[in-house]
């Protein structure tokens, strides 16, 4: 990527990153709301604005740029607060940007693999056709419609990096796989070092080309073999297991956490591959090493 301007609208967890990884060798500006997120991107050396995505007043303070990466969270509400950010706030960030006298030539919107929907454990890629089957996973389908033919019709082109499950500094969640009881399933992850590597080629070069990608490790894992191997490198007791069937039996559990549990697929990162993109973290067994290291020391020093 030759010398860009790049605006990182909610530029958190793996948008820091992403500022990170283009800083300082392009202009990168990030866009937080508080003052925490603010610090965070001064920190990667960007520079940091402050804007609401949902107002185009203070989109105007973010100054014009060659592309723009949206990748706002919804803070993990609901669907109608991720339809505020990820439907509103795009199609306002897409005529705001569009409207000026230098419009951004890209947009990246940042999606999930969830809008996939159940595959009964088969294979999954950019070409597998979406079928969302939760309500807030039909609001990133619509939002992914608004990147890819309301923005090309601004003219700005538009594409879509779909994350499976971040994981990383802050996020590993070992207690979680350690401690148990883990339902069966499989597990779609990807480092954010490397989720932010393959926004960072969808700017530019050949992955530019392609309206999708797919943002994942090489290698899909089954839940219980996953926390068999984190407690066998952790040297704990494996945890305790439960199917699908034993989990749906909770009167109690929320129809949404029940439509997640019928879903299943493997996604394929064959195309990142063909590309040229190469894994800081190939699977969970490098990603995890850190936090699996910083276990034991823990427990050797008695924390």
């Amino acid at each position: 990527m030759i010398d860009v301007r790049v605006a990182i609208l909610g530029c958190g967890y793996v948008g820091l990153e992403l500022a990170r990884q283009l800083h300082p060798d392009h202009a990168v500006v990030g866009v937080r709301r508080s003052d925490e997120g603010l610090a965070a991107v001064d920190a990667t050396g960007a520079e940091a604005v402050r804007a609401d995505l949902t107002d185009p007043g203070d989109l105007r303070s973010v100054r014009d740029v060659d592309a723009v990466v949206f990748a706002a969270s919804s803070g993990g509400r609901g669907a109608d607060a991720a339809r505020r950010i990820y439907v509103e706030g795009l199609r306002t960030v897409v005529e705001a940007f569009a409207g000026r006298d230098d419009p951004p030539e890209r947009l990246v919107y940042t999606s999930s693999t969830g809008v996939y929907g159940d595959h009964g454990g088969d294979w999954v890629d950019e070409r597998t056709p979406i079928e969302p089957t939760t309500e807030k996973t039909r609001v990133l389908a619509e939002a992914e419609r608004v990147a890819r033919e309301e923005a090309p019709d601004r003219g700005i082109r538009g594409s879509v990096v779909r994350f499976a499950g971040l994981y990383g500094p802050d996020r590993y969640r070992l207690q979680r796989y350690l401690e148990g009881p883990v339902t069966e399933g499989y597990l779609n992850m990807v480092h954010r070092d490397d989720a932010a590597g393959i926004v960072r080629v969808a700017l530019d070069g050949p992955a530019a080309d392609e309206e999708v990608l797919l943002a994942v490790d090489d290698e899909p894992v089954d839940r219980w073999a996953f926390a068999d191997w984190l407690a066998d490198e952790c040297g704990v007791e494996r945890p305790p297991k439960r199917t699908v069937d034993e989990r749906l039996a909770n009167d109690d559990l929320p129809e949404r956490a029940r439509r997640r549990l019928r879903t299943s697929k493997r996604c394929s990162n064959d195309r990142v591959r063909e590309l040229g993109y190469a894994f800081q973290y190939p699977t969970y067994r490098e990603g995890y090493r850190e936090a699996i290291d910083a276990y034991r020391e823990g427990r050797d020093n008695g924390r």
